[in-house]
């Protein structure tokens, strides 16, 4: 039997810090977890503390031309905190980072994700986010939101909003998903190598 694997794709948000508690529920549940960040979500992150608990290292970057694809195919992907910024970009189809290259595989290969967006209620309002979100429904990313995920703050500083964002939540978007019934058994998907970083 396969363990299901999970690629958990956080961005610079400040519910970021806490991605740890994602990886525990998938751990409780028998899935593996890779943690893949952007750029922007480095500063957030503890990578010596996650790494540890995940087994493995925390992907930032595209790797480099000759070296082996490190990640396995995923079963489920997770944008969680998803920012505004990402969200247009990854329905724009841009690739320019390794976290969006992989949501962009991942929709193009029909692979379960759900998203979770933080935000703030100006930059959600933007026409091109509130787009972003329906296109990304419409090709069945599932894009949680409500209060029971993590409602849309002010404008402003948002570290004192991240307590509420909504892991659990989350998790059960992933658990509940109807494509990962029997995902304990299930074996993974095509691999969704990215061959080189995009010029």
């Amino acid at each position: 039997m396969t363990a299901p694997v999970l690629y958990a794709v956080v961005t610079g948000a400040p519910p970021a810090g806490d991605v740890g508690r994602l990886v525990a529920l998938a751990g409780a549940d028998g899935w593996g977890t890779h943690l893949v960040a952007s750029p922007s979500a480095r500063p957030f992150l503890d990578l010596p503390r996650l790494a540890a608990a995940t087994g493995h290292p925390v992907r930032t970057d595209y790797r480099q031309p000759g070296d082996p694809w490190p990640l396995p195919p995923p079963t489920a992907v997770v944008l969680a905190p998803a920012t505004g910024n990402t969200l247009a970009k990854w329905a724009a189809g841009i690739s320019d980072t390794l976290a969006l290259g992989l949501l962009v595989e991942a929709v193009g290969q029909g692979t379960p994700v759900v998203a979770a967006p933080f935000s703030n209620t100006a930059h959600l309002a933007h026409p091109a986010v509130a787009e972003a979100i329906t296109r990304l429904r419409s090709w069945g990313v599932t894009v949680l939101t409500g209060p029971e995920v993590c409602p849309p703050h002010p404008p402003g500083p948002a570290a004192a909003h991240a307590e509420r964002f909504g892991w659990d939540a989350v998790w059960a978007a992933v658990t509940g998903h109807p494509h990962l019934a029997g995902a304990r058994a299930a074996a993974p998907a095509p691999d969704p190598i990215p061959q080189e970083q995009p010029a």
